[in-house]
């Protein structure tokens, strides 16, 4: 069956302007442009227009989009299975919250009674399932899924308190980073102190902690450019920064 750039429109519930733009971009091509001038769009188009809007819906840009697209190596089949597990994860997410939303309301009219715990256990989850989305393979092939599942068991148990100390001293990494940062040099006091809050920070999630492996997550901060990218946000060369000090910390020099 072939459709219109209106027709497939209101089939994909877009608008015909976002069709002639996708077309601009090289996106999403008609199949061909008819003697009126046209644009006649036929099933590869629609299957590829339902691609894009998976993408869409997962947060992807076009030009990212695109560029996926594009890939000869590109595997329908595979991208549907990981967006489908990708949703499978949102719902999840979003569950868990509906979840704590409702528990809140019986809370709040008195049916139930919530502790401070049961209070966050949605938000948790919700960080637990993002950074396993985010990090999750490369982390559990660096360390192994009972250390990763003991960390996310960890992070769920906590505290209101206890989540508030880790959050509190996450920004108190940050800060200090930023101010040893400027100095230049990873041996600083000031550095060593970023490095020792570092670890402070990882005792909430590790089950015990290890120079080795501290040294090694630094390592990664350089390594993986998603951990890079979080570190140098402000400053480029905070995460290289950071490694250094954490390895004249640890003792601990990786390749």
């Amino acid at each position: 069956m072939e459709y219109t750039v209106q027709k497939l429109g209101q089939l994909a519930g877009v608008s015909t302007r976002t069709l002639r733009y996708y077309d601009e971009l090289g996106l999403l091509k008609p199949a061909r442009v008819n003697s009126s001038g046209y644009r006649i769009y036929g099933l590869a188009e629609v299957d590829l227009l339902q691609q894009i809007l998976f993408f869409r819906e997962l947060g992807l840009g076009l030009d990212a989009i695109k560029q996926i697209l594009d890939d000869p190596t590109f595997d329908k089949a595979k991208a549907l299975k990981e967006h489908r597990e990708q949703l499978l994860d949102r719902r999840r997410q979003l569950d868990a919250l509906i979840q704590n939303v409702d528990q809140s309301i019986e809370h709040a009219e008195g049916k139930i009674t919530m502790t401070d715990k049961q209070k966050f256990e949605g938000f948790k989850q919700k960080l637990i399932d993002e950074n396993e989305k985010k990090y999750g393979k490369e982390i559990r092939e660096k360390y192994g899924d009972d250390t990763v599942n003991a960390s996310n068991a960890k992070l769920s148990s906590m505290t209101q308190e206890q989540y508030d100390e880790v959050t509190q001293l996450a920004n108190e990494v940050q800060s200090t980073l930023a101010e040893a940062f400027e100095t230049g040099d990873p041996a600083s006091d000031i550095a060593q102190k970023a490095a020792d809050l570092h670890k402070r920070w990882l005792m909430f999630y590790w089950k015990e902690y290890s120079k080795e492996a501290h040294a090694g997550l630094a390592q990664m901060y350089v390594d993986d450019e998603r951990f890079t990218a979080y570190y140098d946000v402000d400053q480029p060369g905070t995460a290289a920064f950071l490694r250094d000090a954490i390895h004249i910390y640890t003792g601990v020099n990786q390749p």
